[in-house]
């Protein structure tokens, strides 16, 4: 208690530079998320997906990152272990925040798609089940976080093979592509509309004090979806084709309508991910700030300084202008080849999955649903169309980060114990 009440102010400031590196991590590695795909397929340039990436994930942290953020990150641990030594909480999210910012630094240098949750909740885990106790640590949500390796990309994979193998039959395998394009493609946009109006209302809008209830949620997205299947139909009936082009031809123009499209979902992924994900960062920040400005209370929740959500998103934004291009070369380019359709088939199996698991409390990582929904995509071509070499080194890493992370979150909490004389 008494380090709390004598370097208050050198802790907080601890925690605000290990936090800014925490968030800078998950701008390197998770921007990949949202805009990975749209690179791959050429339907951008990776200087413009860095560009709107930045607009969207800060518009996301800064907007919808949340007034109020829970001290203790899912749950993972209990705080109540805590109570008569929060010195030990504070120097453990410093950790903690360290331990997962130079993980994820190094992931994303190699070009590894890592989880930025299962980094610092690693990280949360290692510090308390050593340096406190094994019993303060919710074992049963760690399996399913290690559940959420096999389930959550298993099921985004199966989704977007199903939804890339019912535009090629509709499609792409017809004899007038684009004549069934003019049909088929309102429907995938108004779904598109649907499912990402969900997205945004339940991963990003809820944390402004935006969240509507389940029902009304539910009818502005179909609104939402109906109004954009409309808004497909006015659009591709403005394009001109020639009944005598080639099938190649053809298929070169569907595919330029949904690169559009699939622009329009990365924008809405970012801003999902950014209001989500910040949380990685800005929540044990906001655990040291809260512990350190009630002289060692530990309350369940953490109203958020003015400037910690700002340095969340400045954080975010820096990573991915540095490091961003090499996960977003890894997830777009290095699995499986993609074209728009592909790319448009993963990012929408993503966001179901999101929607899914946002609506059934399952334990999710954003990075492993969309390498789950790309390999879905090659898988949908045959086998020999995924990369084996990149798919092993990916699951190498996923099974890594949760251990690298509590490693080196123990390392640094005893060098910080040492540091201030915490016996």
């Amino acid at each position: 208690m008494d380090i709390i009440q004598s370097y208050g102010l050198i802790l907080i400031i601890l925690a605000a530079v290990f936090g800014f590196i925490m968030a800078w991590g998950i701008g390197a590695n998770d921007v990949a998320n949202a805009m990975g795909t749209s690179v791959g397929s050429k339907a951008l340039t990776i200087k413009q997906a860095i560009l709107i990436a930045m607009v969207f994930e800060f518009a996301g942290a800064y907007l919808a990152g949340g007034e109020v953020t829970s001290t203790i990150r899912k749950g993972i641990i209990d705080a109540g272990y805590f109570v008569d030594i929060p010195e030990y909480l504070v120097l453990g999210m410093i950790s903690a925040l360290l331990a997962a910012g130079i993980w994820l630094a190094v992931a994303s240098f190699k070009g590894w798609p890592v989880s930025t949750t299962h980094s610092i909740i690693g990280a949360i885990i290692g510090f308390t089940a050593v340096g406190v106790s094994t019993e303060a640590v919710e074992w049963g949500k760690v399996g399913g976080i290690v559940g959420s390796w096999v389930v959550t990309p298993a099921i985004s994979g199966i989704i977007a093979y199903l939804i890339f193998v019912s535009a090629d039959k509709l499609i792409f395998q017809t004899k007038t592509p684009f004549q069934n394009a003019r049909r088929y493609v309102p429907v995938y946009m108004a779904l598109a509309g649907f499912i990402m109006s969900l997205v945004t209302i339940k991963k990003g809008l809820k944390h402004v004090g935006l969240g509507l209830p389940d029902a009304q949620g539910y009818a502005l997205a179909v609104g939402i979806a109906v109004a954009v299947g409309l808004l497909g139909v006015w659009m591709i009936n403005r394009v001109k084709y020639d009944v005598n082009d080639t099938l190649e031809h053809q298929n070169a123009n569907v595919e330029k309508v949904f690169a559009i499209l699939m622009i329009v979902t990365a924008c809405c992924m970012a801003f999902a991910h950014g209001s989500n994900d910040v949380a990685n960062a800005i929540g044990p920040l906001a655990a040291v700030v809260s512990v350190v400005s009630n002289g060692g209370e530990i309350t369940s929740n953490a109203t958020l300084a003015p400037w910690i959500l700002p340095l969340g998103g400045i954080g975010i934004v820096a990573g991915l202008a540095l490091f961003g291009h090499r996960v977003i070369r890894t997830i777009g380019q290095g699995i499986t080849h993609l074209t728009p359709s592909r790319g448009f088939a993963a990012e929408m199996a993503a966001a179901t999955t999101v929607v899914i698991a946002s609506g059934t409390g399952l334990p999710i990582s954003t990075t492993q649903t969309l390498v789950g929904a790309v390999l879905g995509v090659g898988l949908a071509r045959g086998v020999a169309a995924l990369n084996f070499g990149v798919i092993r080194t990916i699951l190498i890493s996923w099974v890594v980060t949760l251990p690298a992370g509590a490693l080196l979150a123990i390392i640094f909490f005893f060098i910080l114990k040492a540091s201030f004389g915490v016996i």
